[in-house]
């Protein structure tokens, strides 16, 4: 027998499920501008760029901050009201804008610019495949993870052996392996909102947490597609 109330019911839980799903890349849109806005802000303030970028302790205590604020976000953000979780996320956007200000310095604003495109088209067809496959990719984390750790140990040993070979081969997985995290990270945030039943601080802490994971996916792979498409100065 048809139960009107049940379908209604159905009907608002998918309605919240989707305006959550919607805030998630809201959020990264506007960390993301928040990012570019403050990276061109210290470029264009030469206090502030010496202060940062001239000033090696400060640059360094901004990246370590930025570690920090990651780690304190991904594990605490259920014990936060709302409101500290979002000022966490905003202020490691400024900081995130702070540090990569550098690469502004290094490249040209028109090849920043298209490789910021060429992110932005990549980055959305893989979260959209993400977002609507009906594949399985819940097996890909632990070998994506995997795979992270062996890139981040792969680019500190480089830093001591400068060697062009391997820096070009950590570039090219760098890519492959955010392409993985996007589409990866895409389905399980869609997965882990169609558990939410309403629009409260709680459910808006979790689209929160899904935004800064596909912020990361974004800002990394910008990074690593920088290296091949953009032109430095």
């Amino acid at each position: 027998m048809y139960n009107k109330e049940e379908a209604v019911s159905v009907s608002e839980v998918k309605s919240v499920q989707s305006v959550l799903f919607r805030q998630v890349f809201v959020w990264m849109a506007f960390a993301l501008a928040i990012t570019g806005l403050t990276a061109m802000t210290v470029v264009e303030t030469p206090s502030l760029l010496m202060g940062i970028i001239g000033n090696m302790p400060v640059f360094l205590g901004l990246l370590i901050g930025e570690i920090v604020l990651v780690l304190i976000l991904s594990s605490c953000i259920r014990k936060m009201s709302f409101t500290v979780a979002t000022v966490m996320f905003i202020l490691y956007s400024v900081v995130n804008g702070a540090t990569m200000s550098v690469y502004l310095l290094v490249y040209t604003m028109e090849s920043v610019a298209s490789t910021f495109f060429i992110t932005a088209g990549m980055f959305g067809a893989m979260a959209f495949i993400g977002a609507t496959t009906k594949k399985d990719l819940s097996s890909w984390g632990s070998l994506l993870m995997m795979a992270l750790v062996g890139l981040i140990i792969a680019t500190v040993v480089n830093i001591f052996m400068e060697s062009t070979m391997l820096y070009w081969i950590i570039t090219y997985a760098g890519v492959i392996l955010f392409v993985g995290l996007t589409t990866y990270d895409a389905q399980f945030v869609k997965r882990t909102l169609a558990m939410q039943e309403e629009i409260n601080d709680d459910s808006k802490k979790v689209a929160l947490l899904g935004a800064l994971s596909l912020y990361l996916d974004f800002i990394n792979l910008f990074i690593y597609l920088l290296r091949i498409f953009g032109k430095r100065k």
